[in-house]
This record gives structure tokens, C-alpha cells and sequence, in this order.
């Protein structure tokens, strides 16, 4: 299964002027769709929009609950395509599956100390 790392950004607050591009609306799809193809090049995929409460100083002493729209982005984590499969163990160059099918029926699993890890002492 494969693990991702997720990157949080403020999404836009004004669109951007463009020839031919009039309204509010097909201003801020720009400024959307600039934003989405940026990160999008740097490897990201658009998860969703999230809309969540901050609170704020407000004066010396007061708090305000503000609302804040954030844009949420994954990538797969590439150093995790070159880790051991869980359940694998490899010993001297060999690679030795390890779990249920080392334990012969109506019989416990063996205690005692975890194997050494690869290349350690």
C-alpha cells in the first residue's frame, strides 16, 4: 500500500485578470486552475477543499473564530517503494518469509528475542 505525504495551502482569496476573462467567477477559475497546474507539476494530486475554523486575537485579551479555505494535495512517498515487504525477512543474501506459514497447525509461535536487524551487530 502505498504512503503519502500531504501538503495544506490556502486556497486563492481574488482571481486573476486575464484577457477575455470578465466575470468574478471565470477570474478566480484562473487564479484555481493556475494554482492546481503549479503543484500538479511538482508531482501533487488535489485531494479536496477544506473550510475549518481558526481562532484569532481580538484586541488584548479577546478571541475571534475565523474561517479559513485550505487546499489539500498528496504525493506518493517514493523512498517507501524500496522498503522490505512487512513479513519478509532477509538473512545472508536469502529472502526468508516469515508468519503463519512457519507455524504448523494447533501449535504457538515460538518466544524469545526479535531476530537482528539486517546488517546489524
Amino acid at each position: 500500500m502505498p504512503r503519502y505525504e500531504f501538503k495544506v495551502i490556502p486556497a486563492p482569496r481574488r482571481g486573476e485578470k486575464a484577457r477575455g476573462v470578465k466575470t468574478t467567477e471565470e477570474r478566480f477559475a484562473l487564479a484555481l486552475t493556475a494554482l492546481m497546474n503549479e503543484m500538479g507539476a511538482e508531482g501533487w494530486d488535489y485531494v479536496r477543499a477544506d473550510t475549518l475554523p481558526v481562532d484569532e486575537r481580538s484586541g488584548l485579551t479577546g478571541t475571534k473564530t475565523t474561517y479559513q479555505t485550505l487546499l489539500v494535495f498528496r504525493r506518493v512517498i517514493e523512498a517507501e517503494a524500496t522498503l522490505p515487504l512487512p513479513g519478509i525477512v532477509a538473512e545472508a543474501g536469502a529472502v526468508r518469509r516469515v508468519g503463519p506459514a512457519d507455524i504448523g497447525p494447533g501449535t504457538a509461535p515460538p518466544v524469545g528475542p526479535a531476530l537482528p536487524e539486517v546488517g546489524g551487530p
